[in-house]
C-alpha cells in the first residue's frame, strides 16, 4: 500500500478508535484481513455457538469456514438449501448465540454504528442477545459523521446489496435509496448505536483494508 494512503488511514483509524473507546466500546486495530481474522478466532472460544449476520465482510474474513473446520457450530442463514422454517430458525439462534459476528453499515469518527436491515435479525443480535457481539468494519466503514453514514447507506450500502440479493428496488436502477414501497425493500429498520449498550459484551475490530459494501 502506498504510504501517504497507509498514513491517511491509520490517522482515521486512530481517531475513530479513541472515540468508540470513549464510547465503551472495546476496540482493536488490525492492517489487514488476514490479521483480523487470526485475532477473532483468537477471541472466540473453540466450543461456542457463533452467530454470523448477513454480511460481506465476514465472509470475505473467510472466518466462517475457519471456524466449522475447528469444531465450532456456526449459525449462518446464507447457507444454500435453507427452507424458510430454517432460516427463521437460524435467525432466533443468532439471537442467543455465545458470540454473534457481523459487520456495520458505517462507523462514523466520533463512535457511532449505523446499520440498516431488512428483517432486523442483524441489527437486533448487536443490542442485546447474544453473550458477545464482535463487529469487523473496513477502512471503507468509516465515515466522518451521522449524515455521512446515512447518506453511505442510502448511496452505497443498500443499494449494492439490493443488487447483490436481486432485489426488485428502484435502487438498483438509480443507485441511490428512494423510500421506496417495494415488497422487496432492504431498508426497512435503522439503528444508531451510540454508546456501548450497557448489557452487551461488544468488540470492534476495524481493518486497515478495503471490505464489503
Amino acid at each position: 500500500m502506498d504510504d501517504a494512503l497507509r498514513w491517511h488511514y491509520d490517522i482515521k483509524i486512530g481517531k475513530t478508535i479513541k472515540s468508540l473507546e470513549k464510547n465503551g466500546f472495546q476496540t482493536f486495530y488490525a492492517k489487514t484481513k488476514e490479521t483480523a481474522a487470526k485475532e477473532i478466532l483468537d477471541i472466540i472460544p473453540p466450543n461456542a455457538l457463533v452467530g454470523v449476520g448477513g454480511s460481506i465482510t465476514i465472509r470475505e474474513l473467510g472466518i466462517i469456514e475457519a471456524l466449522s473446520k475447528r469444531g465450532n457450530k456456526v449459525a449462518d442463514h446464507w447457507q444454500s438449501g435453507l427452507s424458510p422454517e430454517e432460516l427463521i430458525m437460524i435467525r432466533r439462534q443468532q439471537l442467543t448465540s455465545d458470540v454473534f459476528l457481523t459487520s456495520s453499515n458505517a462507523v462514523t469518527e466520533d463512535g457511532k454504528l449505523i446499520n440498516v436491515d431488512g428483517v432486523g435479525n442483524r441489527v437486533a443480535a448487536m443490542i442485546f442477545g447474544p453473550k458477545k457481539v464482535i463487529v469487523v468494519a473496513a477502512i471503507n466503514k468509516i465515515v466522518k459523521d451521522l449524515d455521512a453514514a446515512i447518506n453511505r447507506v442510502n448511496n452505497v450500502a443498500s443499494p449494492m446489496n439490493a443488487k447483490r440479493l436481486n432485489c426488485k428496488t428502484p435502487c438498483i436502477i438509480t443507485g441511490y435509496c428512494t423510500d421506496c414501497e417495494s415488497p422487496d425493500r432492504i431498508c426497512s429498520v435503522t439503528t444508531i448505536i451510540s454508546r456501548k449498550p450497557s448489557l452487551t459484551d461488544f468488540t470492534i475490530m476495524l481493518v486497515g483494508e478495503e471490505l464489503g459494501y
